[in-house]
């Protein structure tokens, strides 16, 4: 009689750490599906005929985005920021990419480079 009681007492245990075990993983199934999924893209392009589009997101401080636009047909880049907690997105500025190319170090805009040469 006491090896039954032994038998069963030692499935009654397993019956319940299997039990506790299904409703800790459906708690922890419910809550991942609760919380909203991050952004993970970190840049893109498009085109059309007239348009085409390169985008690239970055952030600076903890609760603001900024997402980098280059127009090729324009020749411009916009720099728009999304404050998280206002929920507001602003065009922080527009550069025309002329500007940029002006400012490039020498080596890229096909000048010599000095120093050390690259591999």
């Amino acid at each position: 009689a006491s090896r039954e009681r032994d038998n069963m007492s030692s499935k009654d245990f397993a019956i319940g750490v299997l039990s506790t075990t299904a409703v800790i993983l459906l708690v922890g199934l419910i809550l991942v599906h609760q919380m909203p999924a991050p952004a993970q893209a970190s840049g893109m392009a498009g085109w059309s005929r007239e348009y085409t589009y390169y985008a690239a997101v970055g952030r600076l401080q903890p609760n603001e985005e900024q997402l980098y636009v280059i127009d090729a047909s324009a020749q411009l880049m916009n720099v728009y920021t999304y404050d998280i907690n206002a929920r507001a997105i602003s065009l922080l500025q527009s550069v025309p990419l002329d500007k940029m190319r002006e400012s490039a170090i020498p080596e890229a805009r096909g000048g010599k480079a000095h120093g050390r040469p690259r591999p």
